[in-house]
């Protein structure tokens, strides 16, 4: 049974390299999921701080909506 899984473990494997996509996904973007934008530094008017980037080396900024 455990060879099923290796077996199937593989193929996947296969078929994702014949389809030209790579096995380890890239890492997600956290800055844009919160629709924000990096910036070296810190956050200026108008925008405010919602987190750090990926590289770590700035900050995750996002726009004020007012509603």
């Amino acid at each position: 049974m455990r060879i099923l899984y290796l077996l199937l473990a593989v193929l996947s494997m296969v078929l994702q390299g014949v389809a030209g996509q790579p096995y380890f996904p890239r890492p997600i973007d956290t800055c844009r999921l919160r629709n924000g934008v990096c910036f070296p530094g810190i956050c200026r008017r108008p925008y405010y701080w919602v987190g750090t980037c990926n590289n770590g080396k700035g900050s995750c900024c996002a726009r004020y909506v007012e509603v």
